[in-house]
């Protein structure tokens, strides 16, 4: 008969690899949600274009949202370019308010608020559905995993990819009870079934005690914040890398150039994602400056010195500067649009350097990936 700790660690990896299946079926079901609906525009398009076509020679012919034929059909079209179906805000007709809102539109204002309204988008429902069960087996995976070990399940590369990739689906879940957020689906549950895919593959660590030096509570309060923050930084790279996409088309739209990415229809205006990437970002970077400080009292208390110039401590300042000079570009330079986005996929993409290349090929006093 097998220890307690070893078959706790077996179920923990049963719980993550089904995790991982629900988790590729959501994804499936988000991108379905998107392809689909991008379809019906593309129909509603054709169908509006007959009609404008019928009322005279000199009508324009532009895309349009779901709800033709009524007489707001040409304001909810101007509108469509630069948010979601269904949730844009009523634009007005003039060329003077859609400037106003920082040329996030052509014709009108996107939806600042991302709510829900009265469509019924069947596979998008499907995939939250299965999300909140592939959490629910996920959240399994990470408690069996603790019971196993005897302690908070994040000592090691794999239990850090898996614990991160759960807290990244919980704050989505989270957001999603207030803000329409099923656009992310595909990027973030992509995400989530690549760190466990990486977790399993690259990283397994079977379950065991921590090194002396991690076997303090310092462990349960400095890595808790880190890994809720990079979940938020997470979430902020999917927004930022959308919105760069959705401003591309923004512009190609204006230029006249067509439509060639319906499906980003779904998807709110660039300054919209510009916005809302913002306060998050506020957020997680008040978080990463705790996991700064408190990863330096630790080391006062482990090693006797509060900075030592050791890798991961500097590829951790480096993150926080990354994200300062993001906020502080933003808020007093004037930094906004696709400046602000590309600084914010390069706050994530050293992220990504520091939990990955630096705990795997740097060697130092932070060394504890269990490879």
């Amino acid at each position: 008969m097998l220890p307690i700790n070893e078959t706790m660690g077996q179920y923990s990896e049963l719980f993550m690899l089904l995790a991982a299946g629900t988790y590729t079926v959501a994804f499936i079901a988000f991108a379905w949600d998107l392809a689909k609906s991008s379809k019906v525009l593309r129909a509603v398009d054709l169908k509006a274009a007959e009609l404008s076509g019928a009322t005279g020679p000199g009508t324009s012919r532009v895309p349009v949202a779901a709800g033709v034929g009524s007489a707001g059909a040409v304001d909810r079209a101007e509108s469509d370019v630069a948010g979601p179906v269904g949730r844009a805000e009523r634009p007005s007709s003039s060329v003077s308010r859609s400037a106003s809102a920082g040329g996030a539109g052509i014709g009108g204002t996107a939806d600042g608020g991302m709510q829900y309204d009265a469509e019924r988008r069947v596979p998008a429902r499907v995939a939250v559905a299965l999300t909140v069960l592939g959490a629910a087996i996920h959240a399994a995976g990470v408690i069996t995993r603790a019971i196993g070990a005897g302690r908070v399940p994040w000592g090691n590369m794999y239990e850090f990819l898996t614990t991160g990739a759960f807290v990244a689906v919980a704050v989505f879940l989270l957001v999603l009870i207030r803000r329409d957020l099923r656009f992310l689906g595909t990027f973030v549950i992509g995400l989530a079934v690549i760190m466990l895919v990486a977790a399993a593959v690259a990283f397994w660590t079977p379950v065991g005690h921590l090194v002396p030096a991690l076997q303090s509570y310092w462990l349960i309060i400095h890595v808790s914040i880190a890994v809720i923050s990079s979940a938020l930084f997470t979430l902020t790279f999917a927004m930022s890398a959308l919105q760069l996409v959705q401003a591309h088309r923004q512009k190609t739209v204006a230029a006249g150039g067509g439509d060639k990415l319906g499906f980003m229809r779904l998807v709110p205006s660039a300054l919209s994602l510009e916005n809302l990437s913002y306060r998050i970002n506020a957020i997680a970077f008040v978080g990463w400056t705790f996991t700064l400080m408190f990863g330096a009292i630790w080391a006062e208390k482990a090693w006797g010195r509060f900075w030592g110039w050791d890798t991961k401590e500097v590829w951790t300042f480096v993150i926080w500067v990354v994200y300062a000079g993001y906020l502080h570009a933003r808020a007093t330079r004037g930094w906004t649009g696709t400046r602000a986005a590309w600084l914010s996929v390069v706050g994530y993409l050293c992220v990504v350097f520091n939990f990955t290349i630096v705990n795997q090929f740097f060697n130092g006093l932070h060394s504890y990936s269990g490879l």
